[in-house]
């Protein structure tokens, strides 16, 4: 069986179709319950996990935990906690596996509390005022590590006192770079560490602050959690990762891992000095005597091979154990007894789940098809969340050769939809390298079916085999679209090198790729109608849109063009994270090396543009600002291309909500329809 195909399959005779089957849409997806953020008892008798359902009257979703009972075959999940209107996220288990700590919003802002593993009342833990992003309970379950917004240099957690003038105005005022990021504008607040005293009924007090001096966010924003800090196994130290702030935050990829004793006796100690790449997931071994991370080798790129590195913390030995796998290390996991480390890490559309031996550095395939998305190691093995291109995220258990499925959370949801049939292809691409894409055939499909061409963003990213609930192939199959999508150069899972190559070549060899790859996928798979195609994409697929309209403008019936760079030169001034849009031209400011980026500027080409285009953006969008979008409507406007124009207020780079995701669709597929006939 085609190796896309297995978890359609396995979802297939989970949830079987009915006689009168129906397509996948957007109503389905957004509706769908969302797993996340596993945990697994000492004794391997509990998984607990946060689960999200969507709520429509706030736009959004609200979060619950569940736990399942992994000593009886075939048990049925139960909620943990649950209370309306309460947020209950980031479960974490004490050390005799009786308590469940979490975090929730009970009262307003998010604090620590507990419940019994058999259920019962819950219970606060902490009072004090100003919420929190998230925390970590210590080995011995006698500490508590919490990271919260405060201004830098805060000695505890105590919110500081600022006194605020009535007749001020609200203007910011800003004396150095990165005043805005991701959808945020800087207010002087830093993500910092302290540390708290915790019994079973409380933790008390503002805790102490344990970075120093150090100015910087840990974890990292915008999407830094849990995962950045560990601590050691006897509990009295902090492992974290920060970049240090100050005038070239927005040019530096610079995080290192830093200890810091867990009284804040002492100012933290930089671990990784030496290395002027990212150093980022420090994770700790259960026996106390390693600290495992990955490291990139270059700095200012942020898609550089992610090598697991491993520090013997007596001799302060530092190895790099996956330095001749070429494959980068996506998350870290110790299992209990310390003789393995799992990871997860992309390989050509997939992203499985490996182990690696911490002594000879050993990489073992423990997955097949799917996206992992979450590993937790256990004694007997490791449980897992898993999803696909036709499949959204469950739980799986793999002991020894044999994985289990755990959880079936949609299949109600999902009871009726006939997901579509994925299969992957290869051709020869620019370089005479070879390129892998998929085409997606929407299900009980009969003769041809018009084309949505797919390009993903990052541009250091792939078309895999995950679940979106944003950009997702099975809802465009749903509405009676043959989707193909390219990992063309630049894309992750083909080896650092097959990344590498879209530096300096933003439109070059990508887009020969995209060329070839549509006619090898219309020349191999015959229900595809070559002469009905629109294209789309975001981001960086939202570059290639508008690079398209003037170095393809004949292939495509309509584009879509969601958040795209369409003037290379205002992008470079515009953008927050100057390090990335700098590395892809070269590693040099626009005014040091103009012509790197006007050689793949989409505004030069402007003249040549035809093809009909939606344009999306979003108001909150400051890596690729919304002005972009604008900038591109009015090109086709004053042409008379038609040409729509949709800006969701507020949002971000991405669109999240539940309401503006199907108006996201309603229109994407609207426009599309127009031109394809599709209905």
């Amino acid at each position: 069986m085609n190796r896309l195909l297995a978890a359609t399959a396995l979802t297939a005779a989970l949830v079987a179709a009915p006689a009168a089957a129906r397509q996948l849409t957007i109503d389905d997806v957004s509706a769908l319950s969302r797993v996340s953020s596993p945990a697994v008892s000492p004794d391997g008798h509990w998984l607990v996990w946060q689960q999200r359902e969507t709520d429509l009257t706030i736009d959004g979703g609200r979060f619950d935990l569940w736990r399942l009972d992994l000593t009886k075959k075939g048990a049925a999940p139960e909620k943990l906690a649950a209370e309306g209107d309460v947020n209950e996220t980031a479960p974490q288990f004490s050390n005799d596996g009786k308590t469940v700590y979490f975090q929730s919003d009970k009262g307003g802002d998010d604090a620590v509390w507990s419940v019994g593993i058999a259920g019962g009342a819950v219970t606060r833990l902490t009072q004090f005022a100003g919420g929190i992003g998230g925390f970590k309970v210590s080995p011995q379950g006698d500490k508590l590590l919490v990271w919260a917004d405060r201004l830098p240099g805060a000695p505890s957690l105590e919110p500081a006192m600022v006194k605020k003038d009535a007749n001020a105005g609200n203007g910011r005022v800003y004396d150095q770079m990165f005043v805005r990021h991701w959808a945020s504008w800087a207010d002087g607040a830093r993500s910092q560490l302290f540390v708290l005293p915790l019994t079973a009924r409380s933790a008390t007090g503002n805790g102490v602050a344990i970075g120093g001096k150090l100015v910087g966010d840990a974890p990292s924003k915008p999407f830094g959690g849990g995962e950045e800090v560990s601590w050691s196994a006897d509990g009295k130290t902090v492992f974290f990762a920060l970049r240090e702030a100050g005038r070239i935050e927005p040019l530096s990829t610079n995080l290192d891992i830093f200890s810091a004793p867990a009284d804040g006796s002492l100012a933290p100690v930089n671990l990784t000095d030496a290395n002027d790449g990212m150093d980022n997931l420090p994770t700790a071994s259960p026996d106390g005597k390693s600290l495992a991370w990955f490291a990139m080798k270059r700095p200012g790129y942020e898609a550089d091979r992610q090598v697991l590195m491993l520090r013997d913390l007596a001799s302060g030995k530092v190895s790099a154990l996956t330095g001749a796998w070429d494959r980068s290390v996506g998350s870290i996991a110790w299992a209990p007894d310390s003789k393995t480390i799992f990871v997860t890490a992309e390989d050509t559309q997939e992203n499985p789940v490996w182990s690696v031996s911490p002594v000879t550095g050993k990489v073992t395939r423990l997955t097949g098809e799917g996206n992992v998305s979450a590993v937790v190691p256990t004694a007997t093995g490791v449980v897992f969340a898993m999803n696909s291109l036709t499949a959204p995220d469950d739980f799986y258990a793999l002991s020894g050769k044999k994985t289990t499925r755990l959880t079936s959370v949609n299949a109600a949801k999902l009871a009726g939809v006939e997901m579509p049939t994925v299969t992957r292809f290869n051709f020869k691409g620019a370089n005479n390298d070879t390129v892998w894409g998929y085409a997606v055939k929407p299900a009980g499909s009969t003769g041809k079916v018009p084309i949505a061409f797919m390009v993903h963003g990052g541009p250091q990213g792939s078309s895999n085999n995950s679940w979106s609930y944003r950009w997702n192939p099975a809802v465009f199959a749903g509405a009676g679209y043959g989707l193909v999508a390219v990992d063309f150069h630049g894309s992750t899972g083909y080896g650092q090198g097959f990344t590498d190559a879209i530096r300096n070549n933003w439109g070059g060899w990508p887009l020969e790729d995209l060329q070839k790859g549509l006619d090898a996928a219309t020349t191999k798979f015959a229900w595809l109608d070559k002469d009905n195609a629109c294209a789309l994409g975001a981001s960086y697929g939202g570059y290639m849109m508008n690079w398209i309209e003037g170095k393809w403008p004949d292939r495509f019936k309509c584009i879509v063009q969601h958040d795209g760079v369409f003037d290379a030169r205002a992008m470079a001034y515009e953008t927050e994270e100057l390090w990335f849009d700098e590395w892809e031209h070269g590693g040099k400011a626009y005014f040091e090396d103009p012509a790197a980026f006007e050689k793949w500027n989409p505004v030069n080409h402007v003249t040549a543009w035809k093809t009909p285009q939606l344009v999306i953006t979003s108001e909150g969008d400051y890596r690729i600002p919304y002005t972009q979008g604008i900038a591109a409507f009015t090109a086709l406007q004053r042409r008379d291309i038609p040409s729509r124009l949709v800006v969701f207020p507020g949002g971000s780079h991405w669109v999240t909500k539940p309401k503006e995701s199907r108006q996201w669709y309603g229109e994407v597929l609207g426009w599309m329809g127009k031109y394809t006939g599709a209905k």
